[in-house]
């Protein structure tokens, strides 16, 4: 090779990677950034909803994936280079199984907790559905495909399933259980099952930790199941979501018995009940805890404490003056100093791509059908799926929804309604157990700027249209600023230039385990059959930006 062709070999070199960071900072959060820029991160890593995180490493590389819940496509994957900046990468499970029953949303059923390894040379993600059972799903690359879900236990209330694959060739399960379904939790069941996770190997589960027999116990869950320098150990947390703290549970034998030890809990510290989550050891040997904290309306967030060995037991966070336990930092040096500011978790889409943004999920399975990309460029059209008048929100598997990407934001689109639209509504809504939308509404040939609520979803809540304004043209465009503590106001325009408050600021609320969500819809009111493509609303882009 000459050396003129080494030197343009590395111009070519230099500009591909000009161009591809170029391409890749066009998306990237506006509103959210962990990285401090000065070799520190500021927690949370991730300020959205990506509830019950497992995390493991492989080679260079980070993996994760999260509850999903009834949201389809479910288990969300994300994938990083220095566990600070994340990338969603894709979804597992295109549609929830079976079928039939999420075909219609099911509010905080679906799927819980998952546990996510490498084994055998291949990625495993074991989940549970607590209506259902424990399923398991294999796939040679982390963005899929994934293969179809393996039912591996049937029954109500197995939940939060963490394997093991020990030294001398067994394989086993550990799982947790759901008082709302089993009639009782705190209790840690272990299960022997085949290497290849297709059965298991024995009648009936061994108690291993029993949470009722340690003093101040309630809701013992989220195990994740390691062996490290001869221990078995089990991290888990115990007395609530919002209050709880992290235990570790240790053993020479895997059947027991576990001594145990609180390693992280809220202490003077500002985050509150550090929930489950999973130890990684990064590239250079250093230790780290991802777990989430429950913030209402916001959704359990992501943080990362650094960790370390003392005496074999974990020693997460800082230690507290007064008691000696770990509690969580607010900051800390970056694990990797290498940047990675390029992956980001989209917020905002422009409707450009041929398919929609990763941080989509449609409220049940969906179906192709339900919108289009090309029918009107740089636009997204809904087309109006048909539902009964005195139907809410809360019933429509047919909302686009993402979840809330930071604290305070403020979020544009338009919406235009079809010519042909009769009787039908759609509009920007902030979804959770109560819901507020922002839209149009035509109604025998008028069209009018409306805002909605509904009160609980869960109790099948009748929808109130507040206000209805007349208007004159069939596009709105439409504002949401957000404000800390989640104090939302929604706002209109007819130009996009000049805005004007619709309705009171009002705050947003969680849904059945998940934080509120921020989604697009499109309804044909009062019809049953199906309607034609004549009747639909346009979205243009979907806009994140700082307050």
């Amino acid at each position: 090779m000459t050396r003129l062709d080494q030197v343009l070999r590395l111009l070519g070199a230099f500009i591909l990677m000009v161009t591809c960071s170029a391409v890749a900072q066009v998306h990237p959060s506006k509103v959210w950034k962990a990285d401090l820029g000065n070799g520190r991160y500021r927690n949370p890593i991730i300020h959205a909803d990506y509830s019950d995180p497992d995390v493991i490493r492989v080679g260079k590389h980070y993996y994760m994936t999260a509850s999903s819940f009834n949201s389809a496509p479910g288990l969300p994957l994300l994938q990083s280079d220095d566990m600070i900046h994340w990338k969603l990468v894709g979804h597992a499970l295109p549609n929830l199984v079976p079928t039939d029953m999420f075909a219609s949303p099911q509010h905080g059923k679906g799927v819980w907790a998952p546990s996510l390894r490498f084994h055998d040379e291949k990625f495993w993600i074991f989940y549970p559905d607590p209506d259902v059972g424990i399923y398991v799903i294999t796939a040679k690359d982390f963005a899929g495909p994934w293969s179809t879900p393996h039912l591996l236990i049937a029954g109500k209330g197995l939940i939060d399933p963490t394997p093991l694959w020990d030294e001398d060739g067994k394989a086993w399960l550990l799982h947790a259980w759901a008082k709302s379904r089993a009639g009782f939790n705190n209790q840690l069941t272990l299960r022997q099952m085949a290497p290849d996770a297709s059965t298991l190997l024995d009648e009936q589960g061994i108690l291993l930790v029993d949470g009722n027999k340690l003093a101040g116990y309630k809701t013992l869950e989220g195990p994740k199941f390691y062996k490290y320098q001869g221990w078995y150990y089990i991290f888990a947390p115990a007395g609530g979501v919002e209050t709880g703290w992290q235990t570790v549970f240790r053993s020479r034998q895997i059947l027991g018995p576990y001594e145990d030890k609180i390693v992280l809990a809220q202490g003077s510290s500002r985050t509150n009940g550090p929930h489950q989550g999973a130890w990684v050891r990064a590239e250079d040997g250093s230790d780290w805890f991802y777990h989430f904290q429950d913030r209402k309306a916001y959704g359990r967030i992501v943080h990362l404490q650094p960790m370390r060995w003392e005496n074999a037991w974990p020693v997460m966070g800082v230690p507290n003056q007064q008691t000696g336990i770990g509690e969580p930092v607010a900051e800390w040096s970056k694990p990797i100093q290498r940047s990675s500011s390029a992956a980001q978790i989209k917020d905002s889409d422009d409707f450009t791509g041929q398919e929609l943004g990763l941080q989509w999920q449609w409220n049940a399975n969906w179906q192709s059908t339900w919108y289009s990309l090309s029918a009107h460029p740089k636009h997204l059209r809904l087309y109006s799926q048909a539902w009964p008048e005195s139907a809410n929100l809360g019933d429509l598997p047919s909302i686009l929804l993402q979840k809330i990407p930071a604290p305070t934001f403020t979020l544009n689109t338009s919406v235009r309604l079809s010519e042909d639209s009769a009787n039908s509504r759609a509009g920007l809504v902030v979804y959770g157990q109560q819901y507020v939308w922002a839209g149009l509404k035509k109604l025998d040939g008028h069209t009018n700027v409306v805002l909605a609520t509904c009160t609980d979803i869960l109790k099948q809540c009748q929808e109130t249209i507040t206000h209805s304004i007349p208007l004159q043209q069939s596009k709105l465009y439409l504002r949401l600023e957000m404000k800390e503590f989640a104090l939302a106001q929604f706002s209109y325009s007819l130009d996009g230039r000049r805005y004007q408050p619709l309705g009171k600021a009002f705050t947003a609320t969680a849904g059945r385990w998940v934080g509120a969500k921020l989604g697009l819809f499109s309804i044909a009111d009062g019809v049953r059959e199906t309607k034609t493509n004549n009747d639909y609303a346009d979205f243009s882009a979907f806009r994140f930006s700082v307050n």
